[in-house]
């Protein structure tokens, strides 16, 4: 399950509500939750790791920690590729500053009679090297002279058309910020791209019921 940052206080404290007095501690990626009842909530922390300067926003320790450190405002890169389509943008906390989305035309089969199977894979390999050039354009345009502000960049897409993009030198400043999981959203549009910061800020967790 997923909680957004502005409900994790309020989840946490009906998790010991119904749960029982509750012990965290924390790990740079996770805070754990044991339950008097032996339940536990395995809290994955968005944008690791948990930093010793986050002040707790709820009670003490690292569960409050772990409100204040999803809570941050962040200057946040995305990018989105699949094969023929991409969207860049940068996020300060849920607000897109600034984007670019796009697409090209990559077949994804052969027509009915005409050109023989062989022609058809050398088009549409053609098609699909513009599509993720592009792509890449686009990257190095919107989100490269950006990266020494930005605090992460976000992935998500098709992972393969993402890995084809990773040897192009301009955008090396940009992968060396990627962090949070990876996005597996649909054809990156423009909605598409406006709704991330639901994805990438969300917190991530997984409840253990009582052994036995």
């Amino acid at each position: 399950m997923t909680v957004a940052p502005e409900r994790l206080a309020g989840w946490i404290r009906g998790f010991a509500e119904r749960h029982g007095a509750v012990e965290a501690t924390a790990g740079p990626g996770l805070v754990r939750l044991d339950a008097a009842d032996g339940s536990a909530a395995e809290c994955h922390v968005p944008f690791p790791p948990l930093g010793r300067d986050d002040s707790p926003g709820v009670g003490e320790g690292p569960a409050g920690a772990l409100v204040a450190h999803a809570q941050r405002k962040r200057t946040v890169g995305v990018l989105l590729v699949r094969l023929g389509g991409y969207a860049a943008g940068v996020f300060e906390g849920e607000r897109l500053v600034t984007s670019k989305v796009g697409s090209r035309l990559v077949h994804g089969r052969s027509a009915a009679g005409g050109w023989s199977q062989q022609r058809f894979a050398r088009r549409r390999e053609k098609q699909s090297s513009e599509a993720l050039a592009a792509a890449a354009d686009v990257a190095a345009r919107v989100l490269a002279p950006r990266a020494e502000g930005l605090d992460a960049v976000v992935l998500g897409g098709d992972r393969r058309a993402i890995d084809e993009l990773r040897g192009d030198r301009r955008l090396a400043p940009v992968f060396a910020l990627e962090s949070g999981v990876f996005l597996p959203v649909p054809d990156p549009k423009l909605a598409v791209l406006e709704g991330t910061p639901a994805l990438f800020r969300a917190v991530r967790i997984r409840v253990l019921d009582p052994e036995g």
